[in-house]
């Protein structure tokens, strides 16, 4: 009998001490959810963020874009700032980027995409009383996942629509960037405001920061139909090599029905980008780049353009396949 009782004892203990493992486990939980919660409440996007339908957005911006000889050039500290601003948002740090984009004249808040739902950072130069119109651009950039591409419009109204097709680019493809100049290319004196052919703009400054992290770019142009006759589309990869990735957009191109001149072994007309300061750092730092020319017919057609922001959402797809890290 007392061998019964013992093991009877033993038993109750066993069980106790279950039940006590159960409950500190399931507390362990409660916490951890409840850490996680507080954290996303401090630190994810706010759940009253504006939503924009982005081409709309767009279109009104470059309606107000500085008069001939507006632009001002930004100086080394101005870039630096909005470097290390862009640099915080691509690493993870939303609130961190508030206080250089600030000294920049930079606001940036959380933004939801009209229809895709995506919460994104709008970087955009501040406005009101005492706001300078500079024409430096915005950025935007995918805070639902790791940036892992960008796409680049350095002539936006200049190149007609490139502007669309690049908020449209944008919008298809989860993970990227969207830099944006704030002028057209002859805004400045001189080539001042032609920010692909210029290091020293907040343009250039962000599309190295994300060289840098070698985060792959795809910049889109535009030519006159006779620049390139017979063609919808130039594909290069500027001064770089043409990888397996750059060939691969311009089969996808291809197969989406426009006619792709390759001009790693085509002559395109002199659209092949060699002397693109965004193509050549990215070709120094051995970072896939799409140098995007696309004629005006293309352009001017919202199918066409629609069909064309499809195929290079692909192309984005398969040159994010590669990752992207930190300098």
């Amino acid at each position: 009998m007392t061998l019964i009782t013992a093991a009877k004892r033993d038993v109750r203990k066993l069980r106790n001490r279950r039940s006590l493992a159960v409950a500190a486990l399931l507390a362990l939980c409660a916490a951890a959810t409840l850490i996680t919660l507080v954290f996303r409440a401090a630190h994810g996007p706010p759940a009253d963020a504006p939503t924009i339908d982005l081409e709309e957005h767009i279109r009104g911006y470059v309606r107000h874009f500085p008069s001939d000889q507006a632009y001002r050039i930004p100086d080394a500290a101005e870039r630096a700032q909005v470097s290390e601003g862009i640099a915080d948002i691509v690493d993870g740090r939303l609130d961190a980027a508030r206080r250089p984009l600030s000294e920049a004249g930079y606001t940036v808040r959380t933004v939801r995409l009209a229809g895709s739902h995506r919460v994104v950072a709008q970087v955009a130069e501040a406005t009101g009383r005492g706001a300078q119109l500079r024409g430096w651009g915005e950025v935007f950039v995918d805070l639902g996942r790791r940036v892992q591409w960008s796409a680049q419009v350095p002539h936006p109204v200049s190149d007609q629509d490139t502007e669309l097709l690049g908020a449209e680019l944008f919008s298809r493809a989860p993970g990227g960037v969207l830099v944006l100049a704030g002028a057209t290319r002859d805004a400045g004196r001189g080539n001042a405001a032609d920010v692909a052919h210029r290091q020293d703009s907040v343009f250039n400054a962000v599309c190295a920061v994300l060289a840098a992290r070698r985060i792959p770019g795809i910049q889109v142009h535009g030519f006159a139909d006779d620049s390139s006759p017979g063609n919808d589309v130039v594909v290069s990869a500027g001064p770089g090599e043409a990888g397996p990735r750059v060939r691969a957009a311009a089969r996808l191109l291809s197969s989406a029905g426009f006619t792709v001149c390759r001009a790693w072994d085509q002559d395109c007309g002199r659209l092949e980008g060699t002397t693109n300061v965004q193509a050549r750092t990215a070709a120094a730092d051995d970072v896939p780049f799409l140098h995007i020319e696309n004629s005006h017919h293309v352009r001017d057609s919202p199918t066409a353009r629609s069909r064309l922001a499809a195929a290079l959402a692909e192309a984005a797809s398969q040159l994010a396949e590669g990752g992207a890290t930190a300098p």
